[in-house]
């Protein structure tokens, strides 16, 4: 399935849907975005401005190991940077930057990295610790103190 992102005027996201590949592929089988955006247009009787954006694309890596689209899938309420040709998440705290690399939000402090004693995924990943982020502390808070 292909996805792609509705944005209005104010270059937010304000729909996703999915179309059959074949929708998008030419007469010889190569995925052409425009090809989905006419269809999108044809079948809402709209000319809206659509963007293909890939569900296995996050941070600007593509987790299949294929090309990355756009930094990020896109959400209902990511803003799309035409300079960057890129879906960036609402911005989640005052105090957090956007990495320009992977058009993610970043806060002041990295992320704790302590681990849930013996708790693995199912690829042997250890499973970190849960923490939340307090904006008016500006550090991240452990569930278990909570």
């Amino acid at each position: 399935m292909a996805s792609f992102a509705k944005i209005n005027s104010n270059n937010i996201v304000e729909t996703v849907v999915s179309v059959v590949n074949e929708v998008i592929k030419d007469s010889n089988g190569i995925e052409q975005e425009q090809l989905g955006i006419n269809f999108l247009n044809s079948l809402y009787k709209t000319n809206d401005n659509w963007k293909q954006t890939s569900y296995n694309t996050y941070g600007g890596i593509h987790r299949l190991n294929g090309t990355p689209l756009r930094k990020n899938h896109a959400g209902i309420g990511f803003s799309y940077d035409e300079s960057k040709d890129a879906f960036i998440p609402p911005k989640p705290f005052n105090s957090w930057t956007l990495n320009q690399q992977t058009c993610l939000w970043e806060a002041p402090i990295s992320y704790p990295e302590t681990y849930v004693l013996n708790l693995k995924t199912l690829d042997n990943t250890p499973v970190k610790d849960p923490y939340l982020w307090n904006e008016d502390t500006l550090n991240w808070i452990s569930l278990d103190s909570i």
